[in-house]
């Protein structure tokens, strides 16, 4: 299996996977905090996509957008479950997209992050990580909610 293959089924699997354990989510859960600290589910989505969305400008060679300080909140338009789910889907969409249109040869071509110079297929690799690591937090809160099937 080459880079490019690779990477793009290791994204859909995580996106797969993710979206799942969203539609499993009760409406309640996009918006609730354990404790007065926790992120809400409606924050760890919004975090995915700009990460998705980052990554994304940066496999085309797109201008970067300034990351945001401190942790990321979910707007008030995405904290529906509807809208958290149709905005994970478009950025998901448009990132895999991305992946698609590009050569194997891409994968191999160097990029500059905020952490020094990579590869693509390291952005493509990092993303799928960001969103496995985010699906185990859906899948604690779900404990929390009462919920401990498997619902993928």
């Amino acid at each position: 299996m080459d880079a490019k293959e690779t990477a793009l089924k290791g994204l859909e699997s995580a996106v797969r996977i993710f979206s799942k354990d969203l539609a499993a989510m009760p409406e309640s859960a996009f918006t609730q905090n354990f404790g007065g600290k926790s992120r809400t589910v409606a924050d760890i989505v919004s975090e995915v996509n700009l990460v998705n969305d980052h990554v994304g400008l940066t496999l085309r060679g797109e201008p970067l957008f300034d990351w945001p300080e401190g942790w990321i909140i979910a707007p008030d338009n995405l904290r529906s479950k509807a809208a958290v789910i149709e905005s994970f889907e478009s950025s998901s969409q448009k990132i895999l997209d991305t992946i698609r249109k590009i050569t194997q040869e891409d994968m191999a071509r160097k990029v500059t992050t905020e952490y020094g110079d990579t590869d693509a297929f390291e952005r493509c690799r990092f993303m799928t990580l960001h969103l496995w690591y985010h699906s185990g937090q859906l899948n604690y809160i779900q404990t929390m909610l009462g919920d401990d099937n498997w619902n993928w």
